[in-house]
């Protein structure tokens, strides 16, 4: 009935390890350092350069990028569709692998790896057809393992049919970078000579994983090096001929961009992947590689993304008009997954475009065209409104991605200022298209943003934070680069001009930076949003109580949980809302088909809500259930529970309650039994004894899985107490949860007077004992011993290695063992316990929550 305190301590601090402040330190300095090489690799060219240099990029060129795009977007469809029909022969059709992994990427390429990744589109796609974790984390190994050796095939053939490749701008010899390219490829030939001795399995996190034999591995890797090639292609055929020094240097250098660019957790590997270019190609200064890589991010990012987002809109609107085309059905698996990611997607796109636009030199004529139609004030008001909806867009987009309807709201608001505002700021017409097209795809999607509840829309995580902070800092940098050769002076800010872009900038960026740390601020320092406040207990709840043979249930009563009823009042559920999680307290109470069908209500609420959904201290019973959700089921203790029939105090292990009883009797103590009714007149008593154990344990009253000493909650009890004869003074009470048909008895609250006799406790528990089986009741239950029953050996999970572990070793903080020992003298029938909750780094968040339920978090517990 105690959350295990020791262990959340632990996982608390193993979060730290996983803190996205600390992951993000590398994250930040890599994007820092390659804004400032970008800053300096590009000092001497001007904005006017590349755009001249754009307006005159050869269409065959954009052709032959196009096409290299098509078929590398190709060749990454094929990677789900091998990997999926190797791990899961038949459980997913090829249609819908080759459309989340072309969706996937198309969404990662734009996003980065640190916001909405490929990697989280395919696993909604395929756990939504059935997939469970583990085979969904091995598609993914198994495509990334393929685009490493594909990439370590293509650079070792490279380096030994093109020896004068890296040794012609490295210090290198010849025939030191041939043997090199030998190793590389002796490496892959030894691992494909591994896979063709029989099969293999790898092993992560005690699961294990089926390698491809290597048919499969050849063919995985094929897929890799058309998917490696046509990106790099993409952007070979848009650099001018004279910047490559040669196709070696050229992939090494593409390679290491793509992996900068996801180390640095930037959209898409903005800023990163360009300065890393133009420093490895050695292309600094130069106009027409700058003009090169603008290009490459609107055909390989920019243009898979629209084809996706709008592909799978027209999917989404097939589906919501309920088609009964059967070619709806399989795409639709593909296309609800993504939804929340395409409209994040579009509405990054949008604010990113409103603040580049921004930052970028109006076109004179069409500025012009507005001086006889609106006032100058107008014109510089909307350029700050644009460049402030371009930020909120950015912010917006995680609420997009968590289904809040009050995001989608305020991105269809943006997007209209936006809009608004690009043509009244300098008749920005395609600008204003591309946020009508974003428009278009979020009403599409209406119907997917269905969460009334959840944090604000304008609230960021940690990782979001330094995502758009990469962001801005990449448009500012733009905007100083646009105009660096105009010479800054204090009277810049105030110079209100028709043709006063950079003071326009400058005031852009000041406001979008005020705003920038509003958001910031609001997301570090305002509170969450908290557990609703329950209500009195529904008589439905207490009819079922009473009709319930278990005991447990009762702390229901405790007046801080909430209920979700059955419709015909056949079952309840009590939980609890941390602001992150519905938590519910044990199983659900009632007939079984309705208690099932609780849970997925729950589950459904806690969606609707955009919570989690967890529920503590549940039995066996519903695991089945639990499972269908695709919880994890983690064991976090056991329950004691005593048979009655025939029980006495006799042996030596209850030695010590038998003299307690004994020596209570002679010094004038007597058991009995306070009825609910009296427990009002009685609570001053009552009251005073738990002041005095709380005041000796330094404690406070818990609640969530414990009850505490109040008014409202004694009343609904019958009450043991053990009083002194003399002077009428109670000494110790417990009260009695009784299930129904005197089916089992427990306590909850068992508090003692420590200026009264020593044995009062051992004597008050001995005589309850005694009590409950003189009337018939057939079970004790002696509550739960924390993280008891956990095996820690060397196959079992990483939950029960971590558990077992701080039940041998955490008795500094927890009186584990003892407690065991103590319930272990009566020789109980034990009975496990469980969490049922979402896996992964999730599990010790949750647990954490339930401890914030039970003892005000991990102050309070400290304390």
């Amino acid at each position: 009935m105690i959350a295990d305190r020791a262990a959340l301590l632990l996982l608390r601090l193993s979060r730290l390890g996983a803190n996205p402040l600390v992951r993000a330190v590398p994250a930040l300095l890599i994007a820092g350092m390659a804004l400032l090489a970008l800053h300096f690799l590009s000092r001497h060219v001007h904005w006017a350069e590349v755009r001249a240099d754009l307006a005159t990029a050869p269409l065959s060129s954009l052709a032959l990028a196009v096409l290299a795009m098509l078929v590398s977007f190709a060749a990454l469809s094929l990677y789900d569709v091998l990997a999926v029909n190797s791990l899961a022969p038949g459980r997913v059709p090829w249609r819908i692998a080759a459309l989340a992994g072309a969706s996937g990427y198309a969404i990662s390429n734009l996003l980065g790896a640190s916001w909405l990744t490929g990697t989280a589109v395919r696993y909604r796609i395929y756990a939504a057809t059935g997939l469970d974790l583990r085979l969904v984390v091995g598609v993914i190994a198994t495509s990334w393992s393929a685009f490493w050796m594909a990439a370590l095939l293509i650079l070792g053939g490279l380096m030994v049919f093109h020896p004068e490749g890296l040794s012609g701008v490295l210090p290198i010899g010849a025939g030191a970078e041939t043997g090199a390219g030998l190793a590389l490829l002796c490496g892959l030939a030894v691992a494909f000579g591994w896979l063709a001795r029989g099969p293999r399995q790898l092993r992560l996190s005690g699961e294990a994983y089926a390698l491809p034999g290597p048919c499969l591995a050849a063919a995985l890797m094929a897929v890799a090096v058309l998917d490696i090639s046509g990106a790099a292609l993409t952007l070979y055929v848009l650099l001018p001929a004279d910047a490559v020094p040669n196709i070696t240097v050229y992939f090494a250098v593409f390679v290491g961009a793509v992996t900068l660019g996801i180390l640095s957790h930037s959209p898409g590997g903005l800023g990163v992947f360009e300065a890393t270019i133009i420093a490895g190609l050695g292309a600094g200064g130069r106009s027409d590689v700058l003009a090169a890589l603008l290009l490459y991010r609107l055909v390989y990012s920019l243009l898979p993304f629209l084809l996706a987002a709008l592909g799978l809109g027209l999917v989404w609107v097939i589906q919501q008009r309920r088609s009964v085309m059967k070619a709806a059905s399989w795409a639709y698996a593909v296309a609800n997954p993504a939804v929340p990611m395409i409209a994040a997607g579009a509405a990054l796109l949008s604010g990113l475009i409103l603040l580049l636009s921004g930052n970028l030199p109006s076109d004179p004529a069409r500025v012009g065209a507005l001086r006889g139609v609106l006032p100058l004030a107008f014109v510089e008001l909307s350029h700050l409104a644009a460049s402030i909806a371009g930020l909120l867009l950015v912010v917006v987009a995680r609420g997009l991605n968590r289904r809040l309807a009050r995001a989608w709201g305020a991105a269809m608001v943006l997007l209209c200022v936006g809009l608004v505002a690009s043509l009244a700021r300098g008749l920005e017409w395609k600008e204003a298209l591309s946020l009508a097209l974003s428009m278009l795809v979020l009403g599409l999607f209406r119907g997917a943003f269905y969460r009334l509840r959840g944090d604000s829309a304008f609230r960021l995580n940690a990782a979001w934070m330094v995502s758009v902070l990469g962001l801005l800092a990449t448009a500012f940098w733009v905007g100083l680069f646009a105009y660096k050769h105009v010479e800054y002076r204090d009277a810049l800010w105030w110079d209100f001009a028709w043709d006063g872009d950079a003071s326009r900038f400058l005031r852009a960026s000041l406001a979008v930076a005020v705003v920038g740390m509003a958001v910031a601020f609001n997301s570090v320092v305002m509170p969450r949003a908290r557990r609703q406040p329950s209500g009195p207990v529904p008589q439905a709840v207490i009819d079922l109580l009473a009709c319930c043979p278990d005991a447990e249930p009762q702390i229901a009563l405790s007046g801080d949980k909430a209920f979700l009823l059955a419709p015909d009042n056949r079952a309840f559920l009590a939980y609890a809302d941390t602001g992150r999680t519905f938590v519910t307290k044990g199983d659900p109470v009632g007939e079984p088909e309705a208690a099932r069908q609780l849970i997925w209500t729950l589950r459904e609420m806690a969606d609707k809500a955009g919570r989690r959904c967890a529920f503590y201290g549940v039995t066996a019973r519903n695991l089945p259930t639990y499972l269908d959700l695709g919880l994890t089921i983690l064991k976090i203790g056991e329950v004691a529970r005593v048979d009655l029939t025939g029980f006495t105090l006799e042996g030596s292990a209850k030695r010590d309650f038998r003299q307690a009883v004994a020596k209570a009797r002679r010094e004038g103590y007597v058991f009995e039994i306070l009825r609910k009714a009296d427990v009002p007149a009685a609570f001053a008593a009552l009251k005073a004894v738990s002041d005095a154990w709380l005041a000796a344990k330094n404690g406070s009253e818990k609640g969530f899985s414990l009850g505490a000493c109040t008014p409202d909650y004694l009343a609904w009890f019958d009450h043991a107490v053990l009083r002194q004869v003399a002077s009428g003074r109670i000494v110790a009470f417990a009260n009695l949860m009784q299930g129904a048909g005197n089916a089992e008895l427990s306590i909850d609250l068992m508090r003692y007077d420590p200026a009264g006799p020593k044995f009062a406790m051992d004597a008050l528990f001995g005589e309850m004992m005694l009590w409950a089986r003189a009337e018939g009741f057939g079970w004790f239950s002696l509550g739960a011993a924390p993280l008891s029953g956990l095996e820690n050996r060397r196959h079992a999970s990483v939950w029960n290695r971590i558990g077992g572990f701080v039940y041998d070793h955490g008795g500094k903080f927890y009186h584990f063992e003892g407690l065991r020992s103590f319930k272990q003298k009566f020789d109980p029938v034990w009975t496990p316990e469980y969490l049922a909750c979402p896996g992964g780094l999730v599990v010790p968040q949750v647990l954490y929550e339930v401890n914030a339920l039970v003892s005000g978090g991990l102050r309070d517990w400290l304390k």
